[in-house]
């Protein structure tokens, strides 16, 4: 079922039966390396299987706006990439948004245009304040926090003992984002 739909993406439940193309995402190294906290890299369909069957027995005790979701482009119904809001360690009281993507789908902005949709949807449903954290000299992902409306706050240690170049997304940044978008 459909959480989100954009012009190009649809954002869903991931299914443990998304297990091969999910391992073209978090069985890659160029997505894996800048992952926090640090991910191993997946070695194949069986394992990112146990992890898609991992997430699905989590989301019955996940508190919306908290969960996992799959990217899937409307065209051809292929998921691109990954989306995430989480509450970030140690006090678990900020939420974390995140994304990752298949590397051949980077370049068309489907990053941005789900988490702009995520966003939105989390601040509908009573979300205060979005925050990400992205590993220190990850342009990519510091590019896509800027394009999605968020702006720096500095660099931090606190996140999972790493550091961190830490973004944060209120309402009003979003809808300032998204007029000025509507402006082009």
């Amino acid at each position: 079922m459909a959480l989100l739909t954009t012009a190009r993406l649809t954002v869903r439940d991931w299914s443990p039966d998304d297990a091969a193309e999910a391992l073209h995402i978090y069985g890659v190294t160029e997505v894996t390396r800048w992952l926090s906290p640090a991910m191993t890299q997946l070695d194949g369909e069986q394992a990112m299987r146990a992890m898609l069957e991992s997430w699905t027995r989590s989301r019955g005790t996940l508190t919306p706006p908290l969960g996992r979701w799959a990217i899937v482009r409307n065209s051809d119904q292929r998921i691109v990439g990954g989306l995430s809001l989480r509450y970030l360690p140690p006090d678990e009281e900020d939420i974390e948004i995140g994304w990752q993507l298949a590397p051949d789908a980077w370049g068309n902005g489907y990053a941005t245009e789900a988490g702009r949709a995520l966003a939105g949807w989390a601040f509908s449903i009573g979300a205060h304040e979005l925050v990400a954290v992205v590993r220190v000299n990850n342009d990519r992902g510091a590019g896509t926090a800027k394009r999605i409306g968020m702006q720096w706050v500095g660099e931090t240690d606190k996140y999972y003992e790493t550091r961190l170049n830490v973004y944060r997304l209120w309402p009003s940044d979003l809808a300032s984002v998204q007029e000025d978008a509507l402006r082009l």
